[in-house]
């Protein structure tokens, strides 16, 4: 603090708060440009598409292009998500973002006994292309990109949406979309794994090299730092993590043969948007910075999109609690405004009700409005990086830049992301900082509005309910699938899968091949359950 400030500082003392950020980090009252003492504007800051892309990866941003405006949808049958999607684009949204159920996502078919009671339920169902068809049914995947939030399933469930595109006649090099695809922060956060690490990782690096070739404006992975926030980890933990896994995937493919040029530009990332304002606007400004020093000094990229972090984002669901919902509709737009600012390709909005079931339709169009408020309504989007120069901003951004390097360095130290998994460190540093935030809250430490103050009678709000029929529905789908498909075809589909998971082949080609002979997805994923075993996690006290 200057010098001159501190005494009148001092005739107006601070209130008694807890102004620490939720990465634990204290600022200071005031900042000045002595709080950036060894910053370069051109080394630290640069120009809009210029390395290191501190202020976004494009020159004119959000000037020549919106952000993309993506609602994730997803519930029940195939056909009601079809619905859902086809409404959220006459609503105006800009690209399809799809949730599968909680079967969907472990890897088992509709009828399955685990699958019992969850079909349909936290997304859509998916046992088949049929289901697949139905899914996008009257949507040109020429002219719609569309995002899949699938991990352990993901190859399989990639080449079900590409064997739908080919029965089109639709050209695959056309095709745009985002696979997320991040098996390593299933490990880490999410715990949707199916098989272990190693394996898991090597099906993962066979959509980086057979994506290129084949589908080349598709990006086959997001790497996700959102699941890992929602865990529980800080902001800092977030972003050191996330990055750390994306660093493991690049030399996982380079020890592969790959050519990093060739690969890197069609790697996403994904981002959880908190309520900490500034905070999240730094991180997104840190990892990009991060990013592309890596990815140019220590890996030796050369092509600029190799170094360029693209971005989806999303609000944070974690802090929408289920008391006084309709104030969430407040916090959404403050993260969804920070996500703006910190210069993100993407974004979805939460529905202010998602604390207590899917999303209602009404719930939805307002989380998309809000995006479109901020896009047309409040002029940030006519302004690359506003926020740069200002001494708070960029000395935040400087620190949590160092905070994660820091992170990065000591999982590199111990042997890698592989290791830290296996050792528990992710899952004790998520947990200790959770549980830090969560004492804060009970002590209000930390207030938080409806919850721990400012509280009042609940408020009864409609919400959206699953049919319990659509598990018959899927479930007799999947039953004629199976009597109408060629046996031998399928037969010959799964065989190819298993040899080329024995032998160490890119499996992408046998997936699309199952995918084609209608195999379901419980079936191809028991094929690699018998191949590479199941990964039991070690708890972690």
């Amino acid at each position: 603090m200057s010098s001159v400030y501190a005494p009148a500082a001092r005739q107006f003392p601070e209130r008694r708060y807890n102004f620490s950020t939720l990465s634990n980090q204290t600022p200071d009252m005031l900042y000045t440009e002595d709080d950036l003492d060894g910053w370069d504007k051109e080394r630290d800051l640069g120009y809009p598409g210029e390395f290191p892309y501190t202020r976004g990866v494009q020159a004119s941003m959000y000037r020549g292009r919106l952000w993309t405006m993506r609602m994730f949808a997803g519930f029940g049958s195939a056909e009601q998500t079809n619905e859902r999607f086809h409404a959220l684009l006459r609503a105006g949204q800009t690209g399809l973002s799809t949730a599968f159920d909680l079967p969907t996502l472990m890897g088992y078919d509709a009828d399955h006994p685990f699958s019992r009671g969850e079909v349909g339920k936290c997304g859509v169902a998916v046992s088949s292309l049929a289901d697949m068809e139905a899914l996008f049914a009257g949507i040109d995947p020429e002219k719609v990109s569309t995002s899949m939030t699938i991990n352990s399933p993901a190859n399989a469930v990639w080449a079900m949406y590409i064997a739908n595109a080919q029965k089109q006649g639709k050209d695959l090099s056309r095709l745009q979309g985002t696979l997320q695809n991040d098996i390593l922060k299933e490990f880490i956060a999410q715990k949707e794994f199916i098989y272990p690490p190693a394996p898991s990782v090597r099906l993962v690096i066979d959509t980086f090299e057979w994506g290129p070739v084949n589908v080349p404006k598709w990006n086959f992975i997001s790497v996700s730092g959102y699941h890992i926030r929602e865990a529980g980890a800080t902001a800092v933990q977030e972003l050191a993590f996330t990055l750390a896994d994306g660093f493991h995937y690049v030399e996982k493919a380079l020890e592969r043969g790959l050519d990093i040029d060739e690969f890197a530009p069609r790697i996403s990332f994904f981002w959880d948007v908190h309520n900490d304002f500034f905070e999240e606007i730094a991180k997104f400004r840190a990892a990009r910075r991060i990013w592309a020093r890596q990815m140019r000094d220590r890996y030796g990229a050369k092509n600029p999109k190799s170094l360029m972090l693209r971005t989806h984002a999303q609000t944070a669901g974690v802090s929408l609690p289920a008391q006084q919902p309709l104030n969430n509709i407040a916090r959404v737009a403050i993260q969804a405004l920070a996500a703006v600012l910190g210069g993100t390709q993407s974004l979805h909005t939460d529905a202010y009700d998602e604390a207590l079931a899917l999303p209602t339709e009404a719930a939805a169009t307002i989380a998309l409005r809000t995006q479109q408020i901020i896009a047309y309504e409040t002029g940030v989007a006519g302004v690359v990086d506003p926020l740069a120069g200002s001494y708070y901003v960029e000395k935040l951004t400087n620190d949590i830049e160092a905070a994660a390097l820091g992170y990065i360095e000591q999982i590199r130290a111990m042997g890698g992301v592989e290791t830290g998994i296996e050792n528990g460190f992710f899952q004790a540093e998520m947990a200790e900082a959770a549980f830090r935030y969560q004492r804060e809250v009970e002590r209000k430490d930390r207030v938080v509005v409806g919850v721990n103050d400012f509280v009042q009678d609940a408020v009864q709000i409609p919400i959206q309910l699953v049919d319990p029929a659509v598990e018959k529905t899927q479930q007799e789908r999947l039953a004629r699938v199976r009597r109408e498909r060629d046996p031998e075809r399928h037969k010959d589909a799964l065989k190819a899968l298993h040899d080329a998971a024995v032998n160490g082949q890119n499996t992408m080609p046998a997936f699309l091949a199952c995918a084609h002979a209608y195999s379901s997805l419980g079936e191809q994923m028991d094929v690699l359950r018998k191949v590479f075993g199941e990964y039991v996690e070690t708890a972690v006290m």
